[in-house]
């Protein structure tokens, strides 16, 4: 008497789990992966967001006033809120300057960009 060949039932339902598992990780995967590229362009974008504002700041060739001003910043279709905050520092020639950029995603404010600088007189 000769056994068969082929599969039994519970060796194939094991390869399907094995598969399904595997592919549920790769969806995983490129999910989050399509995420952080998402992230890091809206980064990028508020990057741009906060030099020019630190631009526009050296180009007035003066030392800003202290205190806190709101503008809104565009780059790429994109509407970012872009917050200066000029603070002073034990030198009287310098300031220190922080910029926080925050876009809305999903309907909240998130905060994309923080960063800071010290101005000097010119």
């Amino acid at each position: 008497m000769t056994r068969p060949r082929g599969f039994t039932l519970i060796e194939v339902l094991v390869a399907l789990a094995v598969v399904a598992i595997t592919l549920a990780a790769g969806l995983q995967a490129t999910g989050a992966l399509t995420r952080a590229s998402g992230r890091q362009s809206d980064q990028w974008l508020a990057q741009l967001c906060a030099e020019n504002e630190l631009t526009r700041l050296r180009l007035q060739r003066q030392l800003p006033g202290t205190g806190d001003t709101d503008s809104v910043c565009t780059q790429a279709g994109r509407e970012m809120r872009v917050r200066l905050s000029v603070l002073p520092t034990p030198n009287p020639n310098f300031r220190r300057v922080d910029t926080v950029v925050e876009a809305a995603v999903d309907g909240v404010n998130v905060r994309l960009l923080s960063l800071s600088t010290v101005m000097g007189r010119y």
